[in-house]
């Protein structure tokens, strides 16, 4: 885990610019579990999700040879969008390398905040071109979610929710490669330890489940899911010791479930999410998770970037 002190400096760095995200009622999931669920919207947050978050801190922790040459990312979506305003901030040229099936809104995203966006091949070859690019131009690799500083500061997320939902003894969190929920669970079990945190996975894409099953970090052999930011095909060296020590109960949903899951935010919470961010809801809707006895549930709702067409199919 990483140390609560690492957590609260990275809250402290960050918050002269990134605000606190809202914690919101679900009032027709609650009434259906006979508890409060609360849904915690980081689909709010600047650039529409979480990622900011480790960006900014990764930049305002980066010395100035980390930062010379320029940034390198590879990124399906919401870690480009990030990076590329985090970057923004501190005038740091970045360059990220996206998959030819990255969504266009997110790759135009990106680019308008400033970021050369290169597309191309898969997720893999994606990896092997900004590796090359990494020697070739000096840049400066910032991961996803297998950095320490990314996960430090995406563990924010978790003390607002411990500050924001006092009687929550649950919390839901969707995994990709696992930066977010090791650093919800850093802190919580540094501030709440009988917390059950529970992280939701698409089952296209459950990397996470597949390294508990392995005893290590392993790549899948394919990945097929409506819900793209989740579809990291390994976890990391640093969140997969971080999940395993402070994580209740992985579970799963399919894309389907997921779909129910968007429907029911857009026309029941009024929120609009993407794919990968409703997967906590699915999970409820689908009763696949068992929760603690009593207490609030907390869901982490991690984003909301999607274009008209790409939002039309859940509609």
């Amino acid at each position: 885990m990483l140390p609560l002190e690492r957590l609260q400096e990275a809250q402290r760095l960050i918050a002269d610019t990134l605000l606190p995200t809202p914690m919101l009622l679900d009032h027709v999931l609650s009434e259906r579990l006979g508890r409060q669920v609360w849904l915690k919207g980081e689909l709010f947050q600047r650039t529409g999700s979480f990622k900011p978050r480790g960006g900014l801190h990764w930049i305002r922790t980066a010395s100035r040879q980390e930062l010379a040459g320029g940034l390198g990312a590879v990124s399906a979506g919401n870690h480009a969008l990030g990076l590329a305003w985090a970057a923004g901030q501190a005038g740091v040229p970045v360059t990220i390398v996206m998959p030819e099936n990255a969504s266009q809104f997110k790759v135009e995203g990106s680019r308008e905040l400033g970021a050369e966006v290169i597309l191309h091949g898969d997720i893999n070859e994606a990896w092997e071109l900004m590796h090359r690019l990494v020697d070739e131009r000096g840049l400066t690799l910032v991961h996803p979610y297998d950095d320490e500083r990314i996960i430090a500061g995406q563990g924010t997320v978790g003390l607002e929710i411990l500050e924001q939902a006092p009687e929550a003894t649950a919390i839901l969190c969707p995994v990709g490669g696992g930066g977010l929920i090791a650093g919800i669970g850093s802190a919580a079990a540094e501030l709440r330890p009988g917390l059950a945190l529970f992280g939701v996975e698409p089952s296209g894409a459950a990397s996470m489940a597949h390294a508990w099953a392995q005893g290590e970090p392993s790549r899948l052999e394919k990945v097929e899911t409506c819900a793209k930011s989740l579809g990291a095909a390994i976890v990391g060296e640093h969140t997969y010791p971080i999940c395993r020590e402070t994580v209740r109960a992985l579970v799963q949903v399919d894309d389907k479930a997921i779909a129910r899951a968007m429907h029911h935010l857009l026309y029941q919470a009024k929120l609009m999410a993407e794919p990968g961010a409703a997967v906590g809801v699915a999970a409820l809707l689908e009763e696949t998770v068992t929760l603690p006895a009593s207490g609030d549930v907390v869901v982490v709702i991690t984003g909301g970037n999607m274009s008209r067409e790409e939002l039309a199919p859940f509609l």
